[in-house]
């Protein structure tokens, strides 16, 4: 019997699997019973047909026309060519049904994508050869994805026939083709390929040993290698200064070794496709908290992290009532010292309103949500703070493009409710499928996502619905229709994963979860997250997340591996055009004003529902991302955004209301705070960038409008 050296082989979806000797012993078969030739030669055709694949692919994956060949080429040799016909007119039937399907499906529907879609799909999505080729489309793209996706089904329905498979892939081909929903960029890049790895989030602990920590950093750089993001507690550490037994040494603290973390990610390109990002947490009640709030203060330090301070209720209660709070070394659980709750938080308002870090994490309110308290409690989340996990966890993201979720009724636009409740389910589904198909970077975290199996539906396009529904992103009826659509949402999800449960049967972890005292089966143990969407976003040529617009017409700088991308709003353009205002000098005019409210050619109901994010008022941003809270199982991200002459009491006051409103995290961005800007504006004929101006709070604004909110480095370029 010939050895098998080979292991594994490419599908034509662009799958990996396991290389099955048998299933060419079996198609030889079928192929001599077709010509009414003796079957028992089907075994040493195979192995000869083992012995040519052994030499040409011992070190390579072969893919399945490859292998297909080979046995062509055998029987042909072995003086069968009669069996060799039977065998190829049967690949050539089933290569004309897949291509029929294909062609038919790609002429119902079709994708029109923007300039600036084309340029981040060619940049960073679509297949590439060696040499750097482009080698699919954009539509090849969303069928590699679907038929990966879809692929999981045989999992469950070992008997599905190719109909039925079809019709899941055409299924979610049209969901994604059109635009309506698009699932985190890992999906997109990595679904079909070698690298198979689809999640977007994961946390990691970091415990207190030396050996602990750098098996965190080994880990960390194999996450970022396959395209994912990290987030990370040191509040287990030992704080700076205490003794270190084994060295009879002291400890450097936290914020040092968070440091190795930043050059670790400074060097891994991610996937080559994305570059590494990190959240760093640190609870309020931690010695070193000081130098943690301050670690950022120095612009380019710790610049592949986002910090948060993971804030507890008891804290809040005692800043509001100007008290004293405990300090506790994590090491033994001794208390530190006492020091002033006011003290501490005033200074978390200083550096945030400095610089934009940290941010602030509810922790009591992220684990009063805990989906599996059992398990342990939530101490961090990924790097753009819209995910809590626990450790080891990762979580597949999705989001659905809400301006494609409405329709024109008879008295002006609204919203398609059906249309919103078929395409929930589909994207649950095909989030489900996601976990499945999936290859994760550890172990570990196989075993804990697909034991609890998290996923987090969101939106985008959130201001592009409501500026068609005729409200404006500040006005009472913006936070009330933000409920309805994500309740709605919420609502539905759960009622599919339930249906998936029922069919598939319950997360593994059900048991330790909220919903077995409910007696309500899930198959997953959240559903919902609202995530930023910045690529996906330009993509599907939305509006980002829940945000409202930066600007009509804005230039995304140095983004892409140093392009520049100017971005204009569709929806303005075709309202103009609509309203018979629109021309190419206007559009120019616009492009890069942080605000068209004092622009008298543009009618002024338009320019009403046209505000940006410099005609917001912070609390009208926080009553947005409150809405959505309230029927999120996650959390959500969202930037705060303040002008330039805020204070530091408006930032206390938006601190306290989103505590107060449910958040589970809030991050300010003070306009002109900081150097380094994704986005740009211009006032009149010129631009600003804090390149040219720099800006401290002692210097006086350079401009009213100076610069855009911070971005997350994971989901936001």
């Amino acid at each position: 019997m010939v050895e098998n050296k080979i292991t594994k082989l490419r599908k034509r979806d662009g799958r990996i699997v396991d290389f099955d000797p048998s299933k060419i012993t079996n198609a030889i078969i079928k192929a001599l019973i077709s010509v009414g030739a003796d079957k028992s030669k089907a075994p040493d055709l195979s192995e000869k047909v083992l012995l040519f694949l052994n030499k040409d692919f011992s070190r390579k994956i072969p893919e399945v026309e490859q292998v297909q060949d080979k046995v062509e080429e055998v029987l042909r040799k072995e003086g069968f060519k009669e069996v060799a016909e039977s065998y190829h007119m049967y690949r050539q039937k089933r290569t004309e049904i897949r291509e029929a399907k294909w062609w038919l499906l790609n002429n119902r529907v079709k994708t029109k994508l923007s300039p600036n879609a084309l340029i981040v799909l060619e940049s960073r999505y679509l297949r590439k050869n060696e040499e750097g080729k482009i080698i699919e489309t954009p539509q090849d793209l969303f069928k590699r994805v679907a038929r990966n996706i879809a692929a999981a089904e045989k999992n469950y329905q070992l008997d599905i026939s190719e109909e039925k498979l079809f019709e899941l892939e055409e299924s979610f081909y049209r969901m994604l083709v059109s635009l309506e929903f698009l699932p985190n960029s890992p999906t997109l890049m990595n679904a079909g390929n070698l690298l198979q790895q689809l999640s977007a989030c994961f946390v990691l602990p970091v415990n207190d040993s030396m050996e602990d920590i750098f098996e965190s950093v080994k880990n960390t750089a194999l996450i970022h290698k396959s395209g994912g993001g990290t987030g990370f507690s040191f509040s287990g550490l030992r704080p700076k200064g205490d003794m270190v037994k084994s060295t009879t040494g002291v400890s450097s603290g936290p914020v040092s070794f968070m440091t190795v973390f930043d050059a670790a990610t400074e060097v891994i390109k991610q996937g080559g496709k994305r570059r590494g990002a990190n959240m760093g947490i640190l609870r309020i009640d931690h010695p070193d908290i000081l130098e943690f709030i301050k670690a950022k203060h120095e612009e380019g330090k710790l610049s592949n992290f986002n910090i948060s301070v993971a804030v507890t209720d008891d804290f809040m209660e005692r800043v509001r009532h100007d008290k004293e709070y405990s300090l506790i070394n994590p090491r033994n659980g001794q208390k530190w010292k006492k020091i002033s709750a006011k003290k501490i938080f005033d200074i978390i308002v200083h550096y945030a309103w400095e610089t934009g870090d940290p941010g602030v994490i509810f922790i009591d309110k992220i684990n009063k949500d805990n989906p599996t308290p059992k398990l342990g409690d939530i101490e961090s989340t990924n790097p753009c703070g819209e995910q809590p996990l626990l450790p080891y966890e990762s979580c597949n993201l999705g989001s659905i493009n809400l301006y494609k979720m409405i329709k024109e009724g008879k008295s002006g636009w609204e919203i398609d409710w059906d249309k919103l409740k078929k395409t929930v389910h589909k994207a649950v589904h095909f989030l489900d499928n996601v976990i499945d198909v999936n290859r994760y970077p550890l172990p570990e975290i196989e075993k804990i996502s697909r034991n609890n199996r998290k996923i987090g539906l969101g939106v985008m396009g959130f201001t592009d619905m409501i500026i068609r529904l005729g409200i404006p992103y500040n006005s009472p009826k913006a936070p009330k229709i933000a409920e309805k659509v994500m309740k709605f949402i919420q609502e539905e999800a759960k009622k599919k994963s339930s249906l998936l449960a029922e069919k598939r049967g319950v997360f593994p972890n059900f048991r330790d979860s909220i919903y077995a005292k409910e007696d309500k089966k899930m198959r997953n143990a959240t559903v919902t997250t609202i995530a930023p969407t910045g690529t996906i976003g330009i993509i599907a040529d939305c509006s980002s997340g829940i945000e409202p617009l930066f600007t009509i017409s804005f230039e995304r700088r140095n983004v892409l591996g140093g392009r520049n991308i100017l971005q204009v709003n569709p929806v303005f353009e075709e309202i103009a055009k609509e309203r018979g205002f629109y021309s190419k000098e206007l559009m120019k005019k616009i492009a890069g004003r942080s605000s068209i409210q004092d622009m008298e050619e543009i009618p002024k109901d338009v320019r009403k529902l046209f505000i940006t994010t410099f005609d917001i008022s912070p609390e009208d941003h926080i009553k947005i991302q409150a809405a959505f809270q309230k029927y999120v199982d996650n959390s959500v991200s969202k930037t705060i955004n303040f002008p330039f002459k805020a204070s530091k009491e408006d930032v206390k006051k938006a601190y306290f209301s989103a505590f107060d409103r449910g958040c589970k995290g809030i991050t300010i961005f003070r306009t002109g705070c900081r150097k380094q800007q994704v986005l740009n504006i211009k006032k009149g004929d010129k631009e600003y960038s804090l390149e040219e101006d720099e800006v401290s709070p002692e210097k006086k604004d350079p401009s009213p409008e100076n610069l855009p909110p911070g971005s997350c480095p994971t989901c936001n370029i």
